[in-house]
């Protein structure tokens, strides 16, 4: 534990969260991208955030299909699940968010 902690203060890597990656820690849910893989716009973003979002929905429904048939564990299940939940709350806090920003925008006068 005291090694963990000790590791905190030197992790350079401030794309990651607390330097998951340096401590040998899984983040289940969340893509490491290819850093040499540039976005060229707002629109492509979304685009492939969308589509990590609708693998991870997918992976997790495949989970669950796997787990009533017997074929994975209740923990990999379970992890595939809430995994696919958390990625759902974020899509749906994510729409929210754009549609609020457009109904201000479309409530500002010209």
């Amino acid at each position: 534990m005291i090694q963990s902690l000790a590791a905190l203060t030197s992790v350079s890597d401030k794309n990651s969260v607390f330097g998951a990656s340096e401590l040998g820690l899984s983040m289940p849910g969340v893509r490491q991208t290819n850093p040499g893989a540039s976005v060229s716009s707002f629109g492509d973003l979304l685009t492939q955030m969308a589509g990590q979002m609708r693998d991870t929905v997918k992976t997790g429904e495949a989970a669950a299909i796997s787990g009533i048939q017997g074929k994975a564990s209740t923990q990999a299940v379970v992890e595939a699940v809430m995994s696919a939940e958390q990625t759902l709350q974020t899509a749906v806090a994510i729409r929210d968010k754009v549609v609020a920003a457009y109904l201000e925008i479309v409530r500002m006068t010209i």
